[in-house]
């Protein structure tokens, strides 16, 4: 299977957005070196092989969701341990926000725990957008589903980016939640797309699925009129209480064939390694990286997880000769 390359060498290869599943199948099965090398290929004609974002996420309203996501310790359907709380003073969003940019930090991501936020927190939420944003940092929320005035709100206040992953393929969807369908999904992600809002959309490996599930969620983004800008891959991160915490993960070759696939498939995204990097080795991270992952999460917790320390980052960075990416290049 060949790539659609414009006739000039020095072009990057053309976007296409008409992806079969079963090119993507194909795609996962290409030998892993000749796999790796096409997506390095691919990545260095869109962006710096050696830069890479940095990205901190914050939990700005934790626990007590009623969606029934079978990986999230902050669902109200689990017995997990932890308490949910209300969303946070805008003051103290903006505090740790000073704290991220200090740290490296050029984008700022704030979660909620929400089936979809509740207009009487618009004004609280635009607020923090607006704060962060001063700070000259980009902007990025998740907080559920969205209504067209939500959105409307969000946009006016200045928002940048908004997450709202697939998590999984279509067909396997319905193994995970049963609270929301797919395609509220896509609907939410519809919206925010046609307010003029970046969209940061992936999803989670290793919850049991199969490598056709895998090429499956990135055909469902692949195939969207416009690529994500931003696409988080995500390695499980097994919780007590939750009703994936006994699944037996992915292997890391294949995580790592999952972060080649979607660049090749996306090459002018931003391809984020997720959570689950407490979990990865330097040498794992370090073939996703070449596989073409650009972005990451600093900071000691993703939400309500566990994340690399900011030394043991800096350190990664300094053996694989890797910059943080500069705002104005993200």
């Amino acid at each position: 299977m060949d790539l659609e390359f414009s006739d000039s060498p020095t072009q990057s290869p053309s976007v296409r957005h008409d992806w079969r599943k079963a090119e993507i199948e194909e795609l996962f099965a290409e030998p892993f070196n000749d796999l790796l090398f096409r997506a390095q290929t691919i990545h260095r004609q869109y962006f710096d092989p050696n830069e890479v974002q940095k990205s901190t996420l914050l939990s700005i309203k934790t626990g007590g969701c009623p969606e029934d996501c079978g990986y999230c310790n902050q669902s109200a359907h689990f017995e997990t341990g932890l308490p949910a709380s209300r969303l946070m003073d805008t003051d103290a969003v903006l505090q740790e926000a000073k704290k991220a940019k200090a740290g490296g930090a050029t984008r700022y991501c704030m979660g909620a725990a929400w089936r979809e936020p509740k207009d009487r927190d618009m004004d609280d939420l635009c607020a923090m957008v607006r704060d962060v944003k001063g700070l000259g940092l980009e902007t990025c929320m998740t907080l559920g589903m969205l209504s067209d005035d939500q959105v409307a709100a969000l946009k006016e206040a200045g928002l940048d980016y908004y997450n709202h992953n697939i998590d999984t393929s279509p067909e396997y969807y319905k193994e995970i939640i049963t609270t929301r369908t797919y395609d509220d999904r896509l609907e939410t992600l519809e919206r925010v797309r046609n307010a003029g809002i970046n969209v940061c959309c992936g999803g989670i490996v290793g919850m049991g699925e199969s490598r056709a599930d895998r090429a499956g969620m990135l055909h469902t983004l692949a195939t969207l009129p416009e690529h994500p800008e931003s696409v988080p891959i995500n390695m499980l991160m097994r919780v007590e209480g939750t009703p994936l915490r006994h699944s037996d993960g992915v292997d890391p070759i294949e995580f790592v064939r999952t972060i080649a696939v979607a660049r090749i498939l996306m090459p002018g995204s931003m391809v984020r390694l997720s959570a689950g990097r407490e979990h990865m080795s330097e040498e794992m991270q370090a073939l996703c990286f070449f596989a073409g992952a650009n972005s990451i999460f600093v900071g000691d917790k993703l939400l309500t997880t566990p994340n690399p320390k900011e030394d043991k980052d800096s350190q990664l960075f300094e053996k694989l000769g890797l910059r943080p990416m500069a705002l104005d290049a993200s």
